[in-house]
């Protein structure tokens, strides 16, 4: 799909847009529903949205995908967490055993979940001695995530797995929207004072290195992103051409895709699952213009919070097409 970053950056520019007859014709069958009109508060919107991307008045999320990428990241030689990073292999182990919490959350709400080992684990490059990732191996993981999509899902889940990944969010997040590294780096899975303030140094250093390379959008990618990162990314914009609504999972996921954010529109089929609890999430969404479905104090990642969500959205939709009208009712009063 991307043979260049010049094609990848032509499609940014060239967004399939929102189809908004159907999101009227959405907002009409609500105002005729048995219930007082906005009622129902967010759901009617989550439905509205639906029928928007989907095309068609009665949208439906009976396949929804759930794609997990996993990668290792160069900069854990910093020693930026304190977990090894034989821990993202392992994972992906207990994902494809069944055992970790998204391959629960996922059943449950009959979603179907992927997992795709990025480069069968190979780390990215230090980002505090240069680029993360040559552009073949950015270019690479943006073919991974966009060939991974089913263009046949209704609705589609991102969430990662990635040791250190937390560090690299911070790093995409300061290029992508500024401020300080304090601002963006959070406690991850369990660094304490003096590992966050590691963490604060070395995004501060990953942004000296390779300032004069955060450019455009596939630039920031490159130079401090990861491969989970890219592949999230490719999903993402493959998901808009085919105009698949998509549920990003918490701060990883959301920040994965902060460096497409100068793309106006480029978030319009998005929704974001819940606000986590990992530190910089808030303003990252404030950024993002995005108001979350849930929030529930989760940091885990993995895509749980989307799966969790995803529940949402059933019920959303379940009473959209499933209720009957003030007509088929029999009431009056309308």
């Amino acid at each position: 799909m991307f043979n260049s970053a010049k094609k990848f950056e032509r499609e940014l520019n060239n967004l399939t847009v929102p189809n908004r007859s159907f999101h009227k014709l959405a907002v009409e069958r609500q105002s005729t529903l048995t219930k007082p009109l906005g009622s129902l508060g967010r759901l009617e919107e989550l439905a509205c949205f639906m029928a928007m991307w989907q095309e068609t008045e009665r949208p439906k999320s009976d396949k929804a995908q759930v794609l997990i990428f996993a990668g290792n990241h160069g900069a854990c030689d910093q020693g930026i967490n304190p977990f090894p990073q034989e821990i993202t292999l392992q994972m992906v182990e207990n994902f494809n055993k069944g055992g970790a919490a998204i391959n629960q959350l996922a059943g449950q709400n009959g979603a179907e979940l992927n997992v795709i080992l990025l480069a069968e684990g190979k780390q990215t490059s230090d980002f505090t001695k240069g680029p993360a990732m040559s552009e073949e191996e950015c270019l690479d993981a943006l073919n991974v995530g966009a060939n991974s999509v089913d263009l046949n899902s209704d609705i589609l889940l991102l969430g990662e797995m990635g040791i250190g990944n937390s560090t690299i969010s911070a790093a995409l997040c300061l290029a992508s929207f500024g401020g300080q590294s304090k601002d963006w780096v959070g406690a991850g899975t369990g660094s304490d004072l003096r590992g966050i303030e590691l963490k604060r140094k070395v995004v501060d250093l990953a942004h000296s290195v390779n300032a004069a390379k955060l450019g455009s959008s596939f630039e920031i990618l490159c130079a401090i992103g990861g491969r989970e990162q890219a592949a999230i990314c490719g999903a993402l914009v493959a998901a808009r051409k085919h105009r698949i609504p998509v549920l990003l999972d918490g701060f990883i996921a959301c920040s994965a895709v902060a460096p497409l954010s100068p793309h106006k529109g480029i978030f319009d089929h998005v929704l974001v699952a819940h606000k986590s609890a990992e530190h910089g999430h808030a303003l990252l969404l404030k950024n993002i213009e995005k108001d979350p479905i849930l929030d529930l104090d989760m940091r885990l990642g993995e895509g749980t919070g989307s799966a969790v969500a995803l529940a949402v959205i059933k019920s959303a939709l379940a009473c959209h097409n499933g209720m009957a009208t003030f007509v088929e009712a029999g009431l009056t009063g309308r």
